[in-house]
């Protein structure tokens, strides 16, 4: 079973944590993953790009010369995709693009995301992280504890905390989630990911 180190908000190791194996274990899947972050981009998409078919451009209702005689191409109109401010052939329209995956597949990709990180020791264990107050420097001071201040990272905690996701709200490249939002994107997006003791007993609860 992997072991973490449980640090306090000063950086000291005040415990260990025994992870769950089939969770922070697991030989990560490549290919699955790729697949959940592609679909994840892809429910992310607007879809509201939209450009203008030769019927819809304004203009070109009557037929430009005679069809025989000029020497030239036959043409029907001066809004065919070939002209100047014509029509655009197969023009892009609002669509949606999104799709659906198993939910064992979604399952496996987050669990192979997490031991990826645990591998590449970049989970940070922390025993807890509660602020007071919303204040920046504060998260900074605490960041900086556990040598990941200027590093891409994400903080996941076990609850929703306000003070927590304020603060962390202005340093650049810090994101914060909680146990029930945060995903594979996110997770391999950052380099580094802090949890809390809480968030993990919540993470194994859920898929152990």
């Amino acid at each position: 079973m992997p072991k973490l180190e449980v640090l306090n908000v000063s950086g000291q190791k005040v415990s260990e944590i025994e992870l769950n194996e089939s969770i922070f274990g697991i030989e990560p899947n490549v290919p699955v993953m790729h697949e959940v972050v592609k679909n994840y981009l892809a429910n992310q998409r607007q879809g509201t790009q939209s450009a203008k078919t030769r019927s819809e451009v304004r203009g070109g209702g009557r037929k430009p010369f005679r069809q025989k005689g000029t020497g030239n191409a036959r043409q029907g109109s001066i809004r065919a995709p070939h002209y100047v401010g014509g029509g655009i052939s197969f023009a892009p329209k609002p669509r949606s693009y999104r799709y659906s995956l198993p939910k064992k597949v979604k399952r496996l990709a987050f669990k192979s995301a997490l031991s990826a990180k645990v591998r590449d020791n970049e989970i940070i264990v922390l025993d807890e992280l509660a602020l007071d107050t919303p204040k920046t420097k504060d998260m900074i001071k605490i960041l900086t504890n556990i040598n990941v201040y200027g590093k891409k990272t994400i903080v996941v905690t076990g609850d929703k905390n306000e003070n927590v996701v304020i603060a962390s709200g202005n340093i650049k490249g810090v994101s914060t989630s909680f146990v029930g939002e945060v995903n594979v994107y996110e997770l391999l997006n950052h380099d580094y990911c802090i949890m809390t003791k809480n968030a993990i007993e919540k993470l194994e609860e859920v898929y152990a």
